[in-house]
């Protein structure tokens, strides 16, 4: 049996999940009478105390939608250089918001207020106009790496006294949440807008939602329309996420467990150089230069059954619901004698 290390978006829904989906009573969402996507969008905001929440198929997108509601065009909006929305949504910024990007170079992707503050634009017409400060948390290019809600608080108060929305792009959001041993309304107080992944870690087949205000959402729903994010009857999508939210989240304890399991193995391999430190269920590391190049080690990997992608110069493994005990064994025996 393969073991599929790749992404957490690999993650298959179980037979609880698809009961839940064909279960569901959908209706035609784009005129707001799908009940399983009003449940989720409710249950969601209600989690993070916020006033409402917009499904969407993907993180792309509901990070789009959230650019394109708060900058306006020659806007520039703050953002670390490992950030997804930079590198990852094919240059989106510049097609969706038409908006520029100014870049932090940060410890593996966390900003600090000391960072943001020093560059946020003064008011000369030769400068973009700072209109938005975004933060990812958890860090993929960083290796899974989290804020704490004491690394966001200053950021949220400087962001307070300038004026400045904030947009937190919450791909694994919730491991963070359940690393960090905090709760959803912490982060529903500082951001202005939310972007939470269920397709990820919790094992959801499709979706993600937007949470802010009802008129960012009411705002973010014209977006939606014409960006063609209008799925008609998403029911049994939404009802998958419902169950995921309701289900999945404190199980992603076993995630990083497995995950720290696999950097202290990795610790011990003469062929790796360096590991970014681990926290959640994102391990990235760096091989010496002598022994394997990224793709070649991936593509031994592959021929014993492990699927793993080249990453950010090293390997990235991402554990999930369905990467078990053990497949862990089975992985920790392979690395031993590679």
């Amino acid at each position: 049996m393969t073991i599929d290390l790749r992404s957490d978006t690999v993650t298959l829904p179980n037979a609880a999940m698809k009961e839940a989906m064909f279960n569901a009573l959908p209706g035609d969402d784009v005129y707001g009478e799908d009940a399983s996507v009003n449940a989720l969008q409710q249950y969601a905001a209600e989690l993070f105390g916020m006033e409402a929440a917009l499904f969407c198929p993907s993180g792309t997108m509901t990070n789009q939608i959230a650019l394109k509601l708060h900058l306006q065009p020659g806007d520039e909006v703050i953002c670390d250089k490992l950030a997804h929305i930079y590198n990852y949504e094919g240059g989106g910024i510049a097609l969706n918001a038409h908006a520029s990007v100014r870049l932090i170079e940060s410890q593996n992707g966390k900003m600090t207020v000391g960072q943001i503050a020093a560059n946020i634009n003064p008011d000369d017409i030769h400068y973009p106009v700072t209109r938005l400060v975004a933060i990812e948390n958890t860090v993929n290019k960083g290796g899974g790496i989290c804020y704490k809600v004491a690394d966001i608080e200053p950021i949220a108060k400087l962001c307070r006294e300038k004026g400045l929305p904030m947009h937190l792009d919450g791909a694994r959001l919730f491991n963070a949440l359940v690393a960090n041993k905090e709760q959803p309304r912490q982060y529903g107080q500082p951001f202005d807008t939310i972007s939470i992944c269920l397709s990820k870690g919790l094992g959801a087949p499709v979706g993600s939602l937007l949470l802010g205000s009802r008129a960012h959402i009411r705002k973010a729903l014209r977006i939606r329309k014409a960006m063609g994010g209008g799925m008609r009857q998403a029911g049994m999508l939404a009802a998958a996420g419902l169950y995921a939210l309701q289900n999945h989240l404190e199980r992603l304890a076993e995630d990083h467990r497995r995950a720290a399991m696999i950097a202290r193995h990795l610790t011990a391999c003469n062929y790796v150089a360096e590991i970014l430190p681990v926290e959640t269920n994102i391990v990235v590391f760096k091989l010496q230069p002598s022994t394997y190049k990224p793709a070649q080690f991936s593509e031994i990997l592959k021929s014993k059954g492990i699927l793993a992608n080249p990453f950010a110069g090293g390997i990235r493994f991402v554990t999930h619901l369905n990467f078990n005990e053990q497949q862990l064994e089975t992985l920790l025996q392979v690395l031993k004698h590679l």
